[in-house]
C-alpha cells in the first residue's frame, strides 16, 4: 500500500500528499525549515550504492537511499529534504532531475530515521518540461513504517524518483 486508506488506485493517496505538501508550504516561510537539496551520482555496476542526508534540528531526521543499477554512465541526481514548521513532519524526495532515468535498477530502498512514513509513492519517471510523473504500480514496490523498497520479482526495474512524508516517530515528539 502506498499510503494511508488510499486505495488501490492511489488517486486517494496522491490528494492527501498533494494537502499535506500543499499545507506545508502553505505556513509562513520564516518558520519552516529551508529545504536542503543535495546533489549524488547515481552509479551503474551493478555494486550496491548508498546517499543520505540529515535535516531538521540537531539532524534528527534521516533520509537514506540504497541502490544497485546497470548500464549507461553515472546520473546526476538530487535529493531534497525539508520540514514542516513544527518539526513533526519531514519530506524527502529523490529524483533524476531530468526526468527519466536510463539506468536499470535492480534493486532500491529509501529509509527514514527519527520519523515514520505517512505517504510514500515510487515513479519510473518524474516529471521533466511537459511531462508528468509516472508512478510505479502499486505492486513493484512495497511500503514499510520506515522505508520505501523495491518488490523482487515484480520490480520493472524502471526508477526516476521516490516521494516520501513522514512523521516523527512517538520517540522522537
Amino acid at each position: 500500500m502506498a499510503a494511508p486508506s488510499g486505495g488501490r488506485n492511489g488517486v486517494c493517496a496522491r490528494l492527501w500528499a498533494a494537502l499535506l505538501l500543499g499545507a506545508l508550504a502553505l505556513r509562513p516561510a520564516e518558520a519552516v525549515s529551508e529545504p536542503t537539496t543535495v546533489a549524488f551520482d547515481v552509479r551503474p555496476g551493478g555494486v550496491v550504492h548508498s546517499f543520505s542526508q540529515n535535516v531538521g534540528p540537531g539532524d534528527k531526521y534521516t533520509c537514506m537511499f540504497t541502490y544497485a543499477s546497470q548500464g549507461g554512465t553515472n546520473e546526476q541526481w538530487q535529493m531534497s529534504l525539508g520540514t514542516s514548521e513544527d518539526h513533526q513532519h519531514f519530506t524527502c524526495t529523490i529524483w533524476r532531475p531530468q526526468g527519466k532515468s536510463y539506468l536499470y535498477f535492480t534493486q532500491f530502498k529509501a529509509e527514514v530515521r527519527g520519523a515514520q512514513i505517512e505517504y510514500a509513492m515510487a515513479y519510473s519517471k518524474a516529471a521533466f518540461e511537459r511531462e508528468s510523473d509516472v508512478p510505479l504500480k502499486n505492486e513493484e514496490f512495497e511500503v514499510t513504517k520506515t522505508s520505501v523498497a523495491h518488490r523482487p520479482g515484480a520490480f520493472k526495474a524502471e526508477l526516476s524518483k521516490l516521494v516520501i512524508v513522514a512523521k516523527a516517530s512517538h520517540t522522537e515528539l
